[in-house]
């Protein structure tokens, strides 16, 4: 037990030099309540064309098929919020693709801090995700005591609000676990549901992909993009923060401290001229290091096209 206490200690403490805002822990068990949801959610195709998310359904509500052995599943939480916003008439981006890729900056930290483990506490056996693999974020977060899961699908905090990357560490080493977080703190608040531009947030804490703008302009690959949509993403040519900045917990959003989240010069100030007059070079010079280029050249084309026309 003195180990335990001892080895939880050590790693919030990790978590805290690394500039991660929260760290909770929840022991490694299948998520038999999500599994049942996702199944729901995959039969109604409100994934869309993400047919990804059909596949290693079992690896998605079993951390123990993803790290042999797995005793323990690490929350982390990274703020993205930005110091400096766009200018109101450009064409709107996304907060989390403000800066770098956030792929691969929190990769390097998760990195890092399993490297930290292992020197620490001997060794440790451990795989870190971010938003790239099988793993259901949001409701480990909620189980290890952070936040709890709105109604517009985001993981949402008593004290920072929804604006924060979420990273996973499976490990086999066992700790001691927080308790989950009990209360849902969005009461009858639908300000989501109705500021959303294309109805995609349904009661429930239902989200339909499948009609999300962040699904158009990012997951989708076809060229079109279909008719109904038209005239209803709101300027937003990369991404959608509406439901999130709408949310009154977002009113205590504070600036993140990561250097790397600076946001790029072109993202706060293009104009949609400059924007629609871009080329493919440039794009791809400017953005190379940005979660924008995920859309490529010929995606953002396309929904410059479609909120223009």
């Amino acid at each position: 037990m003195k180990y335990l206490s001892a080895h939880t200690r050590a790693i919030k403490t990790m978590a805290a030099k690394l500039g991660f805002d929260y760290c909770g822990i929840a022991k490694a068990v299948r998520l038999d309540d999500d599994a049942d949801r996702l199944e729901q959610w995959l039969n109604k195709d409100m994934h869309g064309t993400m047919n990804y998310m059909e596949n290693h359904f079992e690896l998605r509500v079993n951390p123990c098929l993803l790290v042999p052995g797995a005793r323990s599943v690490i929350t982390l939480l990274k703020n993205y919020f930005p110091a400096q916003q766009q200018e109101t008439d450009a064409l709107k981006i996304s907060k989390y693709a403000f800066g770098k890729d956030y792929h691969e900056v929190i990769r390097s930290q998760i990195k890092t801090f399993l490297h930290l483990i292992r020197e620490e506490i001997g060794e440790v056996n451990g795989r870190g995700f971010v938003d790239s693999a099988p793993v259901l974020e949001r409701s480990w977060a909620q189980r290890s005591g952070i936040g709890w899961v709105g109604k517009n699908g985001n993981l949402i905090t008593k004290q920072g609000g929804s604006f924060f990357f979420i990273a996973t560490l499976i490990t086999d080493l066992e700790l001691q676990y927080d308790d989950p977080f009990a209360k849902d703190y969005c009461g009858s608040c639908t300000k989501c549901i109705d500021a959303c531009p294309t109805g995609a947030i349904l009661p429930g804490k239902v989200v339909d992909g499948s009609k999300c703008i962040s699904y158009f302009t990012i997951e989708l690959k076809d060229m079109l993009i279909p008719g109904e949509m038209k005239g209803r993403f709101d300027n937003w040519a990369f991404g959608c923060d509406t439901c999130q900045d709408v949310c009154p917990w977002n009113r205590f959003s504070k600036p993140t401290t990561e250097v790397a989240f600076t946001p790029l010069p072109e993202v706060l100030n293009l104009s949609t001229k400059e924007w629609e007059a871009m080329t493919e070079e440039t794009f791809k010079k400017i953005f190379r290091d940005s979660a924008i280029s995920r859309a490529k050249w010929k995606g953002m084309d396309r929904n410059i096209k479609f909120i223009n026309s």
